[in-house]
């Protein structure tokens, strides 16, 4: 998973309110899945997309999807208004999104989210309804592949909490 938790534990340690999303949250709730960037759900505000540019200065954030190379450090201009975020870093590829297909935007992940330990902290990870859902709303072949395997999780856990540990 190259350095995708480093990415996760800057934006931490900046102080961003961040869901993780996507392909790493479902190998956190126990995918087997290999993902190759970190997706999270946020508030583009001004505040968060300075934590942002504070949390990963230092590892050269350029946008993936232009088609020239912009440092992320100074394109947009501060406070001018963003949707997504598509980073590519020393460290990795990370997407900072503000909504999620299917299940709507940060603060309604936020509210159904778990928390979980990660790499020493705690993190917020979208719920495994919730993953299910998006991955279902995207539809590509991947993602319905994911959704397949995150169904046998729940179903397993499910089994796990509806029977209770019988004593030998």
């Amino acid at each position: 998973m190259h350095n995708l938790h480093l990415l996760l534990n800057r934006l931490a340690d900046a102080g961003v309110d961040f869901v993780v999303v996507g392909g790493f949250a479902g190998v956190i709730h126990g995918s087997a899945l290999v993902t190759q960037d970190v997706d999270v759900c946020a508030v583009l505000s001004a505040e968060n997309v300075a934590k942002i540019r504070t949390a990963l200065a230092d590892i050269n954030p350029v946008h993936r999807q232009t088609p020239r190379v912009l440092s992320f450090l100074t394109h947009p201009a501060p406070g001018q208004p963003l949707v997504n975020l598509y980073l590519k870093t020393d460290r990795g590829a990370i997407d900072i999104l503000s909504s999620i297909l299917g299940v709507g935007g940060y603060e309604r992940l936020r509210q159904q989210a778990v928390r979980m330990p990660l790499f020493g902290r705690t993190v917020s990870v979208i719920s495994l309804e919730d993953l299910i859902t998006a991955k279902e709303a995207v539809g590509r072949e991947k993602d319905l592949l994911a959704v397949k395997e995150l169904r046998a999780i729940a179903a397993k856990r499910a089994e796990k909490t509806s029977s209770p540990d019988k004593e030998l």
